[in-house]
């Protein structure tokens, strides 16, 4: 928070009160009329947390410009990263939305559509491994953790990165994290956010995390969106998400230790 504040005064932003919108993966500061993002979580497997933040900027303000569905850039202060005490921060445009409340399963799946049709013009970089390079950090972070169970978790991970090179749709850039938390639902419509994790890789992998999510009817919304597969054929993408998820619960606890229990047990129940 901080680092938050301390950037935004850099920026003559002192006549609002801070306030904390989010404290997990991210640090999220309301500054009047710009959010400040700060990496918190990310910043124990991301050590270039920088360079993700700047991909997650040109990426936004690429889809803003298309008049794609999602929260733009600040374009006053500009948007960074800035470099504050050590950590790197972004602004972003201050969004009035409904936190409690979250779309329709069809409205979702056609905001993503909306999404990906955009993103497939993006001419910039985009990293090719997305959630299997980043499991492959985690691996090396998660020794202790993981423990006597890091060698199936390999294994396991070396065979569904050859699944996820067969996995059905197009390869395009993602989302990388789509899930209905990071889409607010504005008086304009549905807009998403966070692209921090977006890569180039199989369709697939958006459906399959909209798919399994637990904030409203996944298969709903999965048979909402045009041209979607069948779930069966998402099933590895499905299952990488579920690795995925396990070892972040205990990068979490790594900040947050009384999620170590529930950590453990999402392990158990994969291995089983």
């Amino acid at each position: 928070m901080a680092a938050a504040v301390g950037a935004g005064r850099a920026f003559g932003l002192t006549s609002a009160e801070p306030v904390v919108l989010a404290d997990r993966s991210n640090v999220l500061v309301r500054l009047g009329h710009v959010v400040a993002r700060v990496p918190a979580t990310t910043l124990l497997t991301r050590p270039d947390a920088a360079n993700w933040l700047a991909r997650d900027v040109r990426l936004a303000g690429f889809l803003d410009d298309l008049g794609a569905p999602v929260i733009p850039p600040s374009d006053d202060p500009p948007p960074g990263p800035h470099l504050v005490s050590g950590l790197p921060v972004t602004f972003w445009r201050y969004v009035r939305h409904d936190p409690g409340s979250t779309a329709a399963p069809a409205e979702v799946a056609g905001s993503l559509a909306e999404l990906h049709e955009a993103l497939r013009g993006y001419p910039g970089e985009l990293p090719g491994d997305g959630p299997v390079g980043e499991l492959r950090r985690m691996f090396g972070l998660l020794t202790d953790e993981l423990g006597a169970a890091l060698p199936e978790l390999r294994v396991r991970l070396d065979a569904l990165d050859g699944a996820l090179g067969r996995a059905p749709g197009p390869v395009q850039p993602l989302h990388g994290d789509a899930h209905p938390g990071n889409l607010l639902l504005t008086a304009d419509g549905p807009r998403w956010t966070d692209f921090e994790d977006t890569w180039r890789g199989p369709l697939a992998w958006d459906l399959a995390v909209l798919a399994g999510t637990s904030r409203l009817d996944g298969a709903e919304a999965l048979a909402a969106y045009p041209g979607a597969p069948p779930a069966a054929e998402l099933a590895p993408c499905g299952e990488l998400r579920t690795l995925f998820g396990v070892c972040w619960r205990f990068v979490l606890a790594r900040r947050f230790p009384g999620v170590a229990p529930e950590a453990r047990q999402a392990l158990a129940d994969y291995l089983d």
